[in-house]
């Protein structure tokens, strides 16, 4: 005789802003293995004036919308939110947690998607979108007593610990109640944490890993210091020492002066794309133009930012790794560049195409072509260009200014993402 079908009906109320305005409701619907969700607009959103739609695969209309993961690899929820789901490392944190508390009680259910969802800290949630109960009474994961979770930088050396203890195995349970809620939405695998940096800003502070043959801490911010030289807008970094281990911290970008949240989607969300489907920056720039707030400027920096990806190596380039920020009425605008790398042991080749017709970027010839694309005229891009190549070729004494700090016995780890044949070719197209 089959086990019954287990099933799970959940609601939560999604909400926008600081001031927490209420956008509609989040359905969560789990039969067995099968996962799905539904959205539906509030009545008092749809009938404001500063309304819009919070995901690029909703319609600002009402009645519920559903979704289903178009592959096993994609999320159960609408792409915005989503995005604001805990990144690799965030679940593993969350999964480890949890299946430490299974083994003192066997019957806690297994973990949901929703569960994943609703155990980012709600003061530390990427972007806008906020989540509470269908009363509106409790805001997901804000601590008791009006205390979060995400901590000070004072405390970095701590999460750094602990996060070391969850790489190696061998962490504790008090290891891993200490980091619940401390994860971040942008990134991957890497151990990282969300913080308050010293200004009262928030920050994402990313830990060297146990099996890291190089920095890469170091290595990412000598790329976001070289994408500034290089005129793109890019997050702000720096290393913090925590006694002879460089931590990366890198200033959040959706929050305002006034601590105010910006939303947020990813250019996955904007492009309602598959993790499994090959897509473009072609495509990217379609969307910039239709949704976009200045659009000729956006996809200006983001044929800058292509340049700037070849020449520096930087190959691991998929759509969670760019992002857009709300500006008014439905427009968008690029958001700062993050999660940069250098990566001396790959291929050049980007993975997000260039265009369906081109595939892969592999070389400056072939960004050149298409510059037309990105609203730049040859003397325009062979500009950009100039100025790209000019930063990246000064690599070497920015690697090793204090604020990166790499040694010179470590320039010869990250040359090959560096210098390298595109460069010269770059340096042939300029003449």
């Amino acid at each position: 005789m089959k086990a019954p079908v287990t099933s799970i009906r959940r609601q939560v109320q999604l909400c926008v802003g600081k001031a927490g305005v209420p956008v509609g409701s989040l359905v969560y619907v789990r039969q067995g293995r099968r996962e799905n969700s539904a959205f539906a607009y509030d009545e008092s959103w749809l009938a404001s004036p500063a309304s819009f739609n919070v995901s690029a695969d909703l319609q600002l209309l009402a009645g519920h919308q559903s979704h289903k993961a178009a592959s096993p690899h994609d999320s159960v929820f609408h792409g915005a939110i989503a995005d604001t789901a805990p990144d690799a490392w965030g679940r593993r944190v969350i999964a480890r947690d949890h299946a430490k508390r299974r083994k003192g009680d066997p019957g806690l259910p297994a973990l949901t998607e929703l569960d994943y969802l609703l155990a980012v800290d709600d003061f530390s949630r990427v972007g806008a979108l906020r989540l509470r109960d269908p009363d509106g009474t409790c805001w997901h994961r804000t601590t008791t007593g009006g205390r979060r979770s995400t901590p000070p930088l004072i405390e970095l050396e701590r999460v750094f610990l602990a996060s070391r203890a969850v790489e190696r195995g061998d962490e504790t349970a008090e290891d891993l109640r200490y980091l619940q809620g401390k994860g971040t939405s942008l990134g991957g695998m890497r151990p990282k944490c969300t913080l308050v940096d010293e200004d009262g800003r928030l920050a994402i502070g990313k830990f060297p890993s146990v099996g890291d043959a190089r920095s890469v801490t170091r290595g990412e911010v000598l790329a976001l210091k070289l994408a500034v030289l290089a005129g793109i807008d890019a997050a702000p970094a720096r290393i913090v020492l925590l006694g002879e281990v460089p931590v990366a911290v890198i200033g959040r970008f959706d929050r305002d002066e006034a601590d105010g949240r910006i939303p947020y989607q990813s250019a996955a969300s904007l492009l309602q794309a598959s993790r499994e489907e090959d897509r473009s920056y072609t495509e990217i720039a379609d969307a910039i133009r239709t949704h976009g707030h200045a659009p000729a400027q956006d996809v200006r920096q983001l044929w800058r930012r292509l340049v700037f990806n070849l020449l520096i190596t930087n190959v691991d380039d998929h759509l969670q790794n760019h992002g857009f920020l709300h500006v008014a009425h439905g427009q968008w605008r690029l958001a700062p560049a993050f999660d940069i790398n250098p990566f001396p042991d790959k291929e050049r080749e980007s993975k997000t195409w260039l265009s369906e017709r081109d595939g892969p970027i592999t070389d400056v010839g072939m960004l050149m072509a298409r510059a037309a694309y990105f609203g730049l005229d040859e003397v325009r891009a062979r500009a950009f260009l100039a100025e790209v190549h000019a930063v990246v070729a000064n690599w070497r004494q920015v690697a090793l200014s204090a604020d990166v700090g790499l040694r010179q016995s470590e320039l010869d780890d990250y040359a090959p993402a560096f210098e390298h044949e595109q460069m010269v070719q770059a340096a042939t197209l300029l003449g």
